[in-house]
């Protein structure tokens, strides 16, 4: 009877141990989401190609020979100021959309088949920028 007392004892003793455990993993935190795409193109562009920019993600999509850019916030809050642009490489105009938003910037596009475009995105006070993505 002894035995199975200290038996008894060890299997409540970890079944403790493993709620304590799960409870905790439970409730830790967890990290932010990454922005999804968020359809803002229209139908018929596919995401091709997208950066991380510090509180969200800026998507390159594609249709038919028109590129398309958005900067998608990983949550929606306090309106900061995000921006989209796009432009074929070697022109100095960049198409863009800025502002302050609480979600996303764009959809912004140029019809470049066969051709270079850089594209970038803004979030706050960060931006990333990709040169010369050819397609």
């Amino acid at each position: 009877m002894i035995r199975g007392t200290k038996t008894a004892k060890r299997i409540a003793a970890g079944a403790a141990v493993l709620a304590t455990a799960s409870a905790g993993l439970l409730a830790a935190p967890t990290t932010a989401q990454a922005a999804s795409y968020n359809g803002a193109c229209g139908s018929g562009y596919s995401v091709i190609d997208s950066m991380a920019v510090n509180g969200g993600t800026v998507f390159l999509t594609y249709n038919s020979g028109w590129n398309c850019v958005v900067t998608v916030r990983n949550s929606s809050g306090s309106a900061v100021f995000v921006d989209a642009g796009i432009k074929i490489s070697g022109s100095s105009t960049w198409i863009h959309d800025g502002g302050n938003y609480t979600t996303y910037a764009g959809p912004v596009r140029v019809y470049a088949p066969s051709q270079c475009i850089d594209w970038y995105g803004t979030i706050a006070s960060t931006a990333v920028q990709y040169n010369s993505h050819c397609g």
